[in-house]
């Protein structure tokens, strides 16, 4: 039997899946190991026991001068900073994506202006927001959503593009007018494409949250993390830098779990 027909059981696949990980893990600790001996004082490898410590005392411990759990926090703050820039990436992507797939005259006069501003790296804005709105919440927020809304509209109104002509004649044949095409026609369609394009979008959105954190902020995960930079804290950075691809994670398999739910008939496989 070919090795391309050959299907792992369930055991073996979570047997691989698990030691990529595991191998990772591995590796630091021989890494950490293999520095300590040389220097016990190594802040740049800490021992894994050491991060486990210091992991416990974030989300357990109060700040001494506060007394709030910084950790905790931290993840309140960019979280809010996160969902906000996201959502309403997703409704500008969504309501544009609809009107630049179904109407030509908007196609033709939006459709390369969002392609050449899918391009401009979002990065690059960044002095021009704090610039324009400040040093608050606003400019982060803004980040996000000029990093992701171009790239959702492309992708939306693709997938608009791509709805077979005769469901759109056919509708118009029955009498329904251009809102009521969208709305019960294209939009049923997309909308599973639009948790697929959202959990696309959550890589660099995090890229931009921290971006700005780490320039602009007085508190959330990207800031923590470059604060304590100065130190050479690497078991306080590791395990910030954990907690936040444990959060990316558990969204993407929230937004999986949805489509799966909602949309049954959809292979969510993104």
């Amino acid at each position: 039997m070919r090795v391309i027909n050959r299907h792992p059981g369930p055991a073996l696949r979570l047997a691989l899946a698990l030691a990529p990980f595991a191998l990772v893990l591995l590796a630091y600790a021989v890494a950490s190991d293999l520095r300590l001996a040389v220097n016990p004082a190594d802040k740049l490898l800490p021992a894994p026991s050491t991060i486990l410590d210091t992991a416990a005392g974030l989300f357990t411990e109060g700040d001494r001068r506060t007394g709030r759990i910084l950790l905790w926090h931290d993840t309140w703050s960019s979280l809010l900073r996160l969902i906000s820039g996201v959502g309403i990436a997703t409704a500008i992507g969504l309501a544009t994506g609809l009107c630049i797939g179904l109407v030509p005259h908007l196609r033709a006069g939006l459709a390369g202006f969002v392609g050449v501003a899918s391009m401009v790296p979002p990065l690059a804005l960044l002095p021009i927001l704090f610039i324009v709105f400040g040093l608050g919440e606003l400019s982060k927020i803004m980040l996000i959503v000029i990093g992701i809304t171009p790239v959702l509209i492309r992708d939306l109104s693709q997938r608009v593009l791509d709805i077979p002509r005769e469901q759109i004649v056919k509708a118009q044949t029955l009498g329904a007018s251009s809102m009521v095409i969208a709305l019960r026609v294209a939009l049923p369609q997309i909308l599973p494409r639009v948790i697929g394009a959202v959990r696309l979008g959550l890589g660099p959105a995090w890229l931009f949250l921290i971006a700005a954190e780490a320039i602009a902020a007085d508190q959330g995960l990207g800031y923590r993390i470059f604060l304590v930079r100065r130190y050479l804290a690497m078991d306080v950075i590791l395990t910030y830098v954990a907690w936040i691809t444990l959060l990316a994670f558990v969204m993407d398999w929230g937004l999986r779990a949805l489509s799966r739910r909602a949309f049954p008939w959809m292979e969510a496989g993104l």
